[in-house]
């Protein structure tokens, strides 16, 4: 893969949506759902040279050279979702600019222990703050964490 176009091509779609909302105040135009998603995955598979899975892989989304399978979230808002635990999770948040900030990189355990005794919400998913996240973050080893490679 091409590191620098892809790189390149995540920014100006981010920046073709600033000027789209500048064109058009109060309207929003901000890249979401599964485009959200697909960007994220691929922005971390890229940045720390993993594997992506087909889309909508159960439980993971990518593995690492050595076989450890990595569920990928990404947001552009304050919170993440989870139906599942995850052996490892790696949750970002996509700037206006395309490029992101690493949020959390850990063992999906430690997330999924902040659910425990918690009822199962209706729509099936778990909620986190990214705030929560960034707490937990700081006490991962950095054992624990999958290296950026870019």
């Amino acid at each position: 893969m091409d590191h620098d176009r892809f790189r390149t091509l995540i920014k100006r779609l981010y920046a073709t949506v600033k000027e789209l909302e500048e064109m058009f105040p109060g309207r929003h135009f901000t890249p979401d759902g599964h485009m959200v998603g697909s960007i994220g995955e691929c922005l971390v598979a890229d940045a720390y040279d993993l594997e992506l899975k087909t889309a909508s892989n159960k439980g993971y989304d990518a593995v690492t050279k050595a076989g450890l399978e990595i569920e990928i979230k990404a947001t552009q808002s304050n919170t993440v979702a989870f139906r599942g635990k995850p052996l490892h999770t790696i949750v970002i948040k996509i700037l206006p600019d395309g490029t992101f900030e690493e949020i959390y990189n850990g063992p999906g355990k430690y997330v999924w222990d902040q659910f425990e005794g918690k009822p199962l919400p209706s729509n099936g998913q778990y909620q986190i703050s990214l705030t929560k996240l960034r707490v937990l973050n700081q006490s991962v080893a950095q054992s624990d964490r999958v290296p950026r490679v870019i």
